[in-house]
């Protein structure tokens, strides 16, 4: 129990260290293209980790333990193609559709996560996680819902849902080797998948922000992305990948209270509507993830 407990709060961890991209990369967007943004927060994530790998080595503490091998290889490939595919095709959604519609549609991949967890790798869900999912779900609707042209059906559309499945598939290969250093898994992911992005970013003819600005993303790429994606794989391994983003799932939600904070942003009325019916979800999950039922003998 002691142990799903801990996992519970290394995801909530990693959803609040997310949120906080959120508004600053808002600010920071003023200084740097989206793609080239992108690829040096996975790039700081990544080189963050391999700083501080290296400075617990010469401390005399590994913080590799239990390295990847050549049995992993096919999920650690498909984890660095799959982050860079899918914040690629979750651009050419935003530029194709509204805001609403992205907000509403980008919460698909919980749905994904958690429909691949089951189908594909056979991970148990149960009927109260099922709930919990199914309420997220119905706040994220409640949040991003604007009207009927909210829902309308396009091109834009189908990127998006198209980078929520790669999120989906990446979440559950990323469970796959979670038994494995967490740090190494997200030195390969931030260092491979933003040189990736950084090489689809020239490809796309973006220029390279200043070097004052280049230091502040791969700063906040270290935190919100390096830290929380390493919390994150801590928790999936005994929680499991559906569980794990049920509870990620929290994290727009703490994004919209520290936009409220750091950028004066006052969300709309259905907001607070939608913020009691996740924190009910979030209880359900709660109360699954730290009820452990012992078998007889």
């Amino acid at each position: 129990m002691r142990a799903k407990k801990t996992a519970a709060v290394f995801a909530i961890a990693a959803a609040a260290l997310y949120a906080v991209n959120f508004p600053l990369s808002k600010l920071l967007l003023d200084h740097a293209a989206p793609t080239m943004m992108a690829a040096f927060l996975y790039l700081g994530a990544g080189l963050g980790l391999l700083i501080c790998s290296g400075i617990g080595k010469m401390l005399g503490k590994d913080t590799i333990k239990e390295p990847l091998t050549r049995k992993e290889l096919p999920y650690t490939v498909a984890m660095v193609v799959l982050d860079i595919a899918a914040p690629i095709l979750l651009m050419l959604g935003i530029a194709r559709t509204s805001s609403a519609n992205v907000s509403l549609l980008s919460n698909f991949e919980i749905v994904a996560t958690s429909l691949i967890a089951l189908l594909v790798f056979k991970e148990i869900i149960s009927r109260r996680a099922f709930a919990a999912i199914l309420l997220v779900i119905l706040a994220s609707i409640m949040l991003g819902f604007e009207g009927t042209d909210s829902f309308s059906f396009h091109t834009g559309s189908l990127f998006v849902l198209g980078a929520c499945i790669c999120w989906g598939l990446e979440n559950n290969c990323t469970k796959m080797i979670s038994s494995k250093s967490s740090v190494q898994i997200v030195i390969i992911k931030g260092c491979f998948s933003g040189l990736g992005s950084l090489a689809v970013a020239f490809a796309a003819g973006e220029m390279l922000p200043g070097f004052q600005w280049v230091l502040c993303i791969l700063l906040l790429g270290f935190v919100s992305y390096g830290l929380s994606i390493n919390f994150y794989i801590m928790a999936q391994k005994d929680l499991g990948a559906a569980k794990t983003s049920a509870f990620y799932s929290i994290a727009p939600f703490l994004g919209v209270l520290f936009s409220m904070v750091l950028l004066g942003e006052r969300p709309a009325l259905r907001f607070y509507a939608a913020l009691l019916v996740m924190l009910f979800a979030t209880v359900l999950m709660v109360k699954d993830t730290v009820s452990v039922q012992h078998t007889p003998g």
